[in-house]
């Protein structure tokens, strides 16, 4: 039996001639972070639909904990904690009464159910606001009590689906902490966004989807390694031309493409050039996407 709460393996869905997965593969050990990203369209929400049981593949094999999701679809839901990317929560109903209900959904009861509501409540701080309709609620709030409502009950794996769309800062901010709280503690967490700093932030691994499968997976050091920054420089003096056959001079400031940013810098300062500035770019996950979506097929 793997050691890693989520194997999914050679998933295939197709909707008529289009295929949202194409033998899609991924492994998520206990307390890995991995962040999923790509295109709209390249097949994130549907893996996690797959995954939650909300869609079923046409062929290939999904297990969280060692369990088949299509033999016991509810006790592998039972360990899920899954925020979509719209909100879903029952508009009419206070926080407090929709965290009770879907802590009762996941099996929690009488204690257990209080002190998982009451760690879920403080980790998205959400005291002010427990007893307010949450139709009535912030945008950033009522992400905040979805996000709650998948940490009930500690799942094994948390699904996170663009958990920070539309989020203020503070949002964001309280939303990263109580990941990287819960990845600390041994949870197994899938995170799609389009906001690549926060995979940053959270030092995830990476997967990269492009047309239904995984194109790239890694640690980011190891992605990143061997892909161009950049030295941005002013001189003291005008750039010469010697050194614009290294680079583009861009409103009187020479870019220099590097892999090595630091090293490029003191070649530039041995050779006795005065920078008035500099801005040294390190390759970034931007560039990393951007990289693939040349080179992948």
């Amino acid at each position: 039996m793997s050691d890693d709460s989520l194997v999914a393996t050679d998933l295939v869905k197709r909707y008529g001639s289009v295929a949202a997965l194409d033998g899609f593969h991924l492994t998520v050990a206990p307390g890995e972070i991995v962040g999923l990203v790509g295109a709209n369209g390249s097949g994130k929400t549907t893996f996690v639909e797959v995954v939650t049981g909300l869609t079923r593949a046409d062929q290939g094999e999904v297990r969280v904990l060692g369990i088949d999701i299509r033999r016991k679809a509810r006790e592998v839901r039972r360990h899920i904690g899954f925020t979509p990317q719209d909100i879903s929560l029952y508009y009419s109903a206070t926080p407090r009464e929709n965290l009770r209900l879907f802590g009762g959904l996941v099996g929690l009861r009488r204690a257990a159910l209080a002190s998982a509501m009451a760690e879920a409540i403080a980790e998205m701080q959400l005291d002010a606001v427990l007893d307010r309709p949450v139709g009535l609620l912030s945008g950033g709030q009522q992400r905040r009590v979805q996000v709650a409502s998948a940490m009930l009950g500690a799942p094994a794996l948390m699904l996170l689906d663009e958990p920070t769309a539309g989020a203020d800062p503070p949002t964001r901010q309280s939303l990263l902490a109580a990941v990287r709280k819960r990845a600390e503690a041994g949870a197994a967490i899938v995170y799609t966004t389009h906001y690549l700093p926060e995979l940053s932030d959270l030092d995830a691994t990476l997967a990269v989807i492009r047309d239904g499968r995984v194109v790239a997976r890694g640690d980011q050091a190891t992605l990143l390694s061997g892909l161009v920054g950049e030295v941005r420089v002013r001189l003291a003096d005008a750039v010469p031309d010697r050194l614009r056959d290294r680079g583009e001079v861009v409103d009187g400031e020479l870019r220099i493409p590097s892999a090595d940013p630091a090293q490029t810098l003191a070649e530039l300062l041995a050779d006795g050039h005065v920078p008035a500035s500099v801005d040294l770019r390190k390759p970034s996950l931007d560039d990393l996407y951007r990289a693939l979506e040349v080179t992948t097929p």
